[in-house]
This record gives structure tokens, C-alpha cells and sequence, in this order.
């Protein structure tokens, strides 16, 4: 079971991103997902997650209104949208699943793989 984060780069402050989080090994319809990043030097933030089958999600304040993410549960992928992007979002983004979303910003999932890094440049 593993969870492949992928779609990092550098963008220019203001633009967007897209980030893919691809499972393979097991469904994520059955688990919840929660996306991280850490910045040099910082420690562990929490950006959101998304609930089993898609039905809810839940995001950090700082991220509210402009992150999004969502489910395509025929690709068995997660996708984390990004807009707005500021210098102070440049870190390494990595996906997570396991049962819930519940406390899942101080939670430790089951399942998780490879970081992607996101370049935000002034």
C-alpha cells in the first residue's frame, strides 16, 4: 500500500498549483486522505482532508478558501487544488490516508509515500 504525491514545482507568487495524490495497493474510497507540508526549518503543518468516499472535507484556517481538495475515485486519486500562492506556502507536500479525518491534523496515518516540493517564487 502506498500513496505517491505528485505534481510539485515552482510557480510565481499569485499562481496555482495542482497536486495529485495516486494510491495503488488498495481503494481510497475506503479511507480518509489528509494532506501535510513542512517547510524547511518548520515543523509538520496540516493542510486538509478529505473524508472516505469524498463526503466531507476539512481544511487549516490559513488554507481556507483557497485550497481545495477533491476525489476521483475511478482514478483512485486525490487531488489537492492551490491558488493564491504566496512565498510562505514553498514546502514539501505529502499525502496521508487512513480511517478518519477525525483530529486529523495531529494524526499519524497508516498509509503514506513520497513528498512532492512546491517552489512559490516572489
Amino acid at each position: 500500500f502506498q500513496l505517491q504525491a505528485s505534481g510539485g514545482g515552482l510557480v510565481q507568487a499569485g499562481g496555482s498549483l495542482r497536486l495529485f495524490c495516486a494510491a495503488s495497493g488498495f481503494s481510497l474510497d475506503y479511507y480518509a486522505v489528509a494532506w501535510f507540508r513542512q517547510a524547511p526549518g518548520k515543523e509538520r503543518e496540516g493542510v486538509g482532508c478529505i473524508s472516505n468516499y469524498g463526503d466531507s472535507t476539512d481544511y487549516a484556517d490559513s488554507m481556507k478558501g483557497r485550497f481545495t481538495i477533491s476525489q476521483d475515485n475511478a482514478k483512485n486519486t486525490v487531488y489537492l487544488d492551490m491558488n493564491s500562492l504566496n512565498v510562505e506556502d514553498t514546502a514539501v507536500y505529502y499525502c496521508r490516508a487512513g480511517a478518519s479525518c477525525i483530529a486529523w491534523q495531529g494524526r499519524e496515518y497508516e498509509y503514506g509515500g513520497p513528498e512532492t516540493q512546491v517552489t512559490v517564487s516572489s
